[in-house]
């Protein structure tokens, strides 16, 4: 069966411009089937519908996105009680082990982001990936900091990498790869992504499961919770009445 690719992190903005256009149509021709776009908490109609004609005219599906950046549980807990049911993909990106904790635990989170390149203030560790094994979470790797970043700060951040996706592995939380940018010219194929996932010591069919069937599997998953005849999984609503 054809491989459907995501690229779940496609920072294109909602500003109606040509650039976004630019940056859904390049998606589209490198053979993405689906892009996933951070919307902010106060989206207008008009944004939206604007982004998604966009993303209509390149024959490429999106699937909305909100990051959530809470300085404390307390805050993650009521943003996901707001937002969750509003959004395809919800991702936290963790800034603070309380927080990571939390999200690893919260399976109303689907992607754990870890923006920090100085690994002092990434928290994905044994305990964070035991939490997200039994959650739904996925662990997200962001390729934005490997093509910007150059000499010891690069190095610094592939290790971490490794340590992190090993770890991931090991208790067999999902991983995620996307590109995270917003920049044309930083916007990669998907198999240049499995390429690059080579650094970080991601074998090539993992690498491609990273960018194809993990992050669709997130998108299918919820927009089955959000149909209305969702019930719980594997259990829908076929049909309504008294003779039912």
């Amino acid at each position: 069966m054809r491989r459907t690719y995501a690229d779940l992190h496609l920072c294109a903005g909602l500003d109606g411009s040509e650039r976004v256009s630019h940056l859904i149509d390049k998606a589209s021709k490198f053979g993405y089937g689906l892009v996933g776009v951070p919307f902010p908490t106060k989206c207008t109609d008009v944004q939206f519908e604007s982004l998604r004609k966009a993303c209509e005219e390149a024959e490429i599906e999106l699937a909305s996105r909100i990051d959530l950046r809470p300085r404390t549980p307390e805050e993650l807990i009521n943003n996901l009680r707001r937002f969750r049911r509003r959004f395809d993909v919800v991702a936290v990106l963790c800034e603070s082990k309380s927080v990571a904790r939390q999200a690893a635990r919260d399976r109303r989170v689907d992607l754990l982001n870890f923006p920090q390149v100085d690994f002092r203030r990434r928290f994905f560790d044994m305990a964070e990936a035991e939490l997200a094994s039994n959650s739904l979470a996925a662990f997200e790797v962001d390729v934005k900091p490997l093509l910007v970043l150059e000499g010891a700060g690069r190095i610094r951040l592939l290790s971490s990498l490794r340590r992190e996706v090993a770890t991931a592995k090991e208790f067999h939380v999902p991983i995620v790869i996307s590109s995270g940018v917003a920049d044309e010219l930083l916007m990669r194929k998907p198999s240049e992504l499995v390429a690059l996932a080579s650094l970080f010591n991601l074998d090539e069919v993992s690498a491609k499961e990273a960018v194809s069937k993990n992050p669709m599997g997130i998108v299918e998953r919820n927009r089955e919770k959000l149909d209305s005849g969702f019930v719980a999984p594997g259990i829908r609503v076929v049909r309504r009445g008294k003779d039912c």
